[in-house]
């Protein structure tokens, strides 16, 4: 069974590490092309960021790797051996925290890289040195007070019930939709200032959007992401009551009235078509196999590791493979997301017009200097969002350029 998962695993990463050598190469040639959407000078410097993020992939890939076979060959057993109480929930506790510091340890580095080498670079990333470390502390005390209730009440529930697995996923979504429900009003703003939205004509405006889709929100507020990133977003967070309207303080200062009333139509047509209420079934089912693959794991995987079959390893399994497990469910989901990322354009449209939220979309890339085009493979791994050539296409843009023609005297 270890020879099984170390198999699996190991195609995983090559599968990874193949997409993104492919990646790789599409960008370098399509950079040779005439410069879509993006002006010249943003097309090749998104162009050069997406690979330089793309060679850091490669290295994290191979970097997890070898992570994953020291935790199955040394590590799993020798935390185990440096844990001397015998109560098995605090146990588990303490095996799990230390478990995911450890490996927060190891991906420092190339978090640190990017958010202070590559971003800086490329002129995204805006923080400085001392909010990076607050915001970490800040984070990993509520990761220590929150993620420790939840091994403990995952424990608890392996100990009392049989079938531990399906209270296990009812206890773990139960305390998804919590989060997110109490993420807009508690848990974000420890992290951003949410300021409400100034400009009454805008609010106005953006009301007048929400009433006629039908939502109700607990108000428009503005977020302070300058202060640690250049690129422009909004959404809306939080479920029931809680629900609100989040704008960037950067994309404010970049797009007009018109094109923000479209981007926020976009996220409207989510509302409308209820794909918030789909993504999170659809979650739901992906998290219920999960918990019913890793509460029925045969007891020899335990003894072929030299662990013991303590309630803990069952947790630690699924944070070691539940990557694997999300990376396969990833594509079925892509294309589904896809598929409602379209409708939802056609409803921002609707909302305004398709001239503006065209505009807002070219401008958005060229902001966030998004590389417009990527290899086929990438787009069925990972793309939740239609490549942005087709989603312009789809909106009445001509738009001449080919992804599938990369010769660098073809025509766009």
């Amino acid at each position: 069974m270890l020879m099984t998962i170390s198999v699996i695993y190991t195609l995983y990463a090559f599968i990874k590490f193949y997409a993104t050598i492919m990646e790789i190469g599409f960008v370098v040639k399509a950079k040779k092309i005439e410069a879509v959407i993006l002006g010249p000078v943003n097309f090749i410097k998104a162009g050069n960021y997406k690979i330089a993020s793309s060679k850091m992939e490669l290295v994290s890939i191979l970097y997890d790797l070898l992570i994953f076979f020291w935790w199955i060959g040394f590590g799993l057993n020798i935390l185990d051996g440096e844990i001397s109480t015998q109560n098995q929930i605090i146990r588990s506790v303490i095996f799990v925290d230390l478990f995911i510091v450890i490996n927060y340890i190891f991906s420092l580095p190339f978090d640190l890289y990017k958010t202070f080498s590559l971003d800086k670079e490329y002129g995204f990333s805006n923080i400085d040195f001392k909010t990076y470390i607050v915001d970490q502390v800040k984070a990993g005390i509520l990761f220590f007070i929150f993620g420790s209730l939840i091994v403990a009440l995952i424990s608890w529930i392996m100990l009392t019930f049989e079938n531990w697995w399906i209270w296990g996923f009812v206890a773990v979504f139960v305390i998804i939709l919590f989060v997110n429900m109490i993420y807009p009003t508690l848990i974000a703003p420890i992290f951003n200032k949410f300021t409400p939205l100034e400009n009454e004509e805008l609010r106005k405006s953006i009301e007048e959007l929400l009433q006629k889709a039908g939502l109700k929100s607990s108000g428009v507020f503005s977020l302070d992401a300058s202060k640690r990133d250049s690129r422009l977003n909004a959404y809306f967070g939080g479920l029931g009551k809680s629900k609100r309207v989040v704008l960037f303080d950067t994309l404010i200062e970049k797009l007009d009235k018109r094109e923000l009333l479209a981007v926020l139509g976009h996220e409207l047509g989510h509302f409308k078509h209820k794909d918030i209420i789909k993504n999170i079934i659809s979650s739901g089912l992906m998290l219920f196999m999960m918990f019913a693959i890793f509460g029925n794991l045969p007891k020899d995987i335990f003894l072929e590791l030299g662990i013991s079959n303590g309630i803990y390893m069952n947790i630690i399994l699924f944070l070691l493979l539940s990557p694997v497990l999300s990376f396969l469910f990833m594509p079925i989901f892509g294309l589904i997301s896809r598929k409602n990322e379209y409708a939802a354009d056609e409803y921002g449209s609707e909302c305004e017009s398709k001239e503006a939220l065209s505009s807002a979309l070219m401008k958005l890339a060229n902001e966030n200097k998004s590389f417009p085009l990527s290899h086929p493979l990438t787009i069925f791994l990972y793309f939740t969002h239609p490549p942005l050539v087709e989603r312009l296409r789809k909106l009445g843009v001509d738009i001449k350029a080919s992804s599938d023609c990369m010769e660098e005297s073809c025509p766009v």
